[in-house]
């Protein structure tokens, strides 16, 4: 296989003004999102892929991407969420057995419109330094920037979590011997999460993210887990009064992601939004409760404020070792824990898949049914 590096320029204008030129590569076009930026050196695929990153424009710190090109069992979800992404550089030549297309490729069967040959790192100070913002790719080098601006400053994420959840039942079977059933409400569920309760046995029922709480009750699962996702949750409190009823069914239930942060919203916590978020694969995790230091993956912007959480009703015991912010907490009322991280994507640790493990604990415990 032989590939070309494209020399047609495209340009990110930020929304405080800033302009980065370099040339494009992907779809060709025009778009807007929010920019952000991820630590990770590997797992390309799966970021473009991750529900999470809806409505956003992707940018790698690590100068090199796509040098072991892309395959279908690696996505994370069945499309692209991501709306652009930036590079330093992308492979040409992917040298690995299970390649079946290189990045380029795939954006532009994705429709992502991609920017590269740009000073990530300079990018990457800059939004450390002001905070994520909005931003517009193009390769429409004639387009109006006042225009391109205002789209730029304009921008929202708008129900997100409707954009990327299954809209019917949908179930996955277990691997091997089946020993229960996990029913799981997609908020943005991650492929990874099914396969990892899959892997030990329960059957997933997929949910979509509107279900009533009677409806998933009435299926009679061993564990609910809220998975997920995309944008503010302050924007779902429509689904509040649900996950509320889920907590006092007396069925375990587990959050990831958003899934945490709307449960602590359902018993009258808080959150705020983070000047740059958690993103990437080397986001460590102290787990307060067992004394251990964790390497997560994560992407979110916002956190749970600790200082708002009624202690009646939960307790924190994971916080993020960089900034503190709450990462976890138990619940005193209900058999539930939620955490801000990916459970089945640790880095560099013995304890893969440790809080799935705590939760089917939970499972077996009965909960209070």
């Amino acid at each position: 296989m032989s590939y070309e590096q494209t020399t047609s320029k495209a340009i990110l204008l930020l929304e405080d003004g800033t302009v980065f030129e370099g040339k494009s590569f992907g779809a060709a076009g025009t778009a807007v999102g929010e920019v952000v930026f991820t630590t990770s050196a590997v797992g390309f695929q799966e970021t473009i892929t991750d529900p999470s990153y809806f409505g956003q424009i992707i940018t790698q710190t690590f100068p090199l991407t796509g040098n072991y090109g892309m395959n279908a069992a690696d996505s994370e979800s069945d499309r692209a969420h991501a709306t652009g992404y930036i590079v330093r550089e992308w492979c040409e030549q992917p040298s690995n057995f299970r390649c079946e297309e290189t990045i380029d490729a795939f954006l532009k069967a994705q429709g992502v419109i991609g920017l590269y040959d740009i000073d990530t790192r300079a990018l990457t100070a800059h939004l450390r330094e002001q905070g994520t913002m909005n931003g517009v790719i193009t390769n429409d080098m004639a387009a109006d920037r006042a225009e391109l601006l205002k789209m730029a400053k304009s921008f929202r994420i708008q129900q997100s979590v409707q954009a990327v959840s299954v809209t019917e039942l949908k179930r996955y079977s277990a691997t091997g011997e089946r020993v229960g059933e996990v029913a799981v409400y997609d908020f943005g569920c991650l492929r990874s999460i099914i396969d990892a309760f899959n892997g030990r046995g329960y059957d997933v029922t997929l949910l979509p993210w509107n279900t009533p709480a009677d409806q998933a009750a009435a299926l009679a699962p061993d564990g609910i887990v809220l998975a997920g996702g995309p944008g503010n949750p302050e924007d779902c409190g429509e689904l509040l009064p649900s996950i509320r009823a889920l907590m006092g069914s007396g069925i375990p239930v587990m959050g990831i992601g958003l899934g945490h942060q709307l449960m602590a919203l359902a018993v009258g916590a808080q959150v705020k939004k983070l000047p740059h978020g958690h993103r990437g694969g080397s986001q460590p995790v102290v787990d307060s409760g067992i004394g251990k230091t964790f390497v997560t993956s994560q992407n979110h912007g916002y956190a749970v404020d600790e200082g708002s959480l009624p202690k009646s009703e939960g307790e924190v015991f994971c916080r993020n070792i960089n900034d503190k912010t709450c990462e976890g907490i138990s619940y005193k009322k209900s058999p539930a824990f939620s955490i801000q991280f990916h459970p089945e994507a640790f880095t560099g640790t013995g304890d893969k898949h440790y809080y799935v493990g705590r939760f089917i604990n939970m499972m077996n415990a009965g909960g209070n049914r």
